[in-house]
């Protein structure tokens, strides 16, 4: 029984030093690399989606200087 209690003990032990069970990238270097770069990129866009629906990324009509809105 005591065997038994250590063996969990160990492996609760070993688990939680080594992150997730189930790890999300890959083992391989260049193929987590590739991951990591693709896991950005969308998180960026996300950004960008959310500026777009909220309509932050058009210009501000309340500022308190004029600006020129046609072209020069």
């Amino acid at each position: 029984m005591r065997r038994w209690m250590r063996a969990l003990v160990l492996a609760c032990g070993v688990s939680t030093f080594t992150g997730c069970i189930i790890p999300i990238y890959s083992a391989l270097p260049q193929r987590r690399a590739e991951q990591l770069i693709y896991t950005s990129e969308n998180l960026r866009m996300l950004v960008q989606e959310w500026e777009r629906f909220w309509f932050l990324d058009q210009p501000d009509h309340m500022s308190p200087y004029r600006v020129h809105g046609g072209v020069i």
